[in-house]
């Protein structure tokens, strides 16, 4: 199989860039604030990382056009609420252009005020540190300023793939093995697991 080649003016077909990209697995995110009269806002987001240990940063990537990201921006704060495997209506609402994203559904506030979703896998309250450029989209670098407990280590994280909802199968689940040169791997937690 050959390489697709670029256009005539050397741009990248936006549609074999996409199906490309697909070709990573990743998590599934709902990045939330809530406005100054309290109405919570949010939106489906698979462009999350973590960033960095020392400061703890994390990082997420919304469209230039979001305004679920503006609204984060003016309040300056954000919850990133992770997926369970089990949380596919929660996704797709949350990346529909539906009004009332939050309508019958439960949440809590977390410590800074931003809307934990019940039944996420894991929740991480964030301030905003800095906003990059990224094309179409920005690089949101956020500071961690507290984490939610982890939940039962037998759930699943809601994972996407080729433009699909996959989850992970737990018979086919082996741990990495710990080298000491990997370092850059953030999410590290122990000598012999990754997250």
């Amino acid at each position: 199989m050959t390489a697709p080649e670029a256009g005539e003016n050397g741009a990248i077909d936006p549609r074999v860039f996409r199906t490309v990209l697909g070709q990573f697995c990743t998590g599934v995110t709902v990045i939330t604030t809530t406005e100054d009269d309290g109405t919570p806002v949010g939106f489906a987001c698979q462009s999350f990382a973590a960033l960095s240990l020392d400061p703890p940063l994390v990082l997420f990537c919304p469209t230039k056009q979001s305004r679920s990201w503006a609204a984060i921006e003016r309040a300056g704060r954000f919850c990133v609420n992770v997926l369970a495997e089990e949380q596919q209506e929660t996704c797709a609402r949350f990346g529909s252009r539906e009004p009332d994203k939050f309508a019958g559904l439960d949440w809590t506030p977390s410590p800074l005020g931003s809307p934990v979703l019940t039944g996420s896998l894991a929740h991480i309250d964030c301030t905003l540190e800095t906003v990059h450029d990224g094309g179409d989209h920005w690089v949101v670098f956020g500071r961690v300023s507290s984490l939610s407990e982890v939940r039962d280590e037998k759930e699943r994280p809601l994972l996407f793939y080729r433009g699909q909802y996959t989850g992970i199968e737990p018979e086919k689940t082996t741990p990495a093995p710990w080298r000491d040169d990997l370092e850059a791997f953030l999410t590290s937690v122990t000598e012999d697991t990754w997250l």
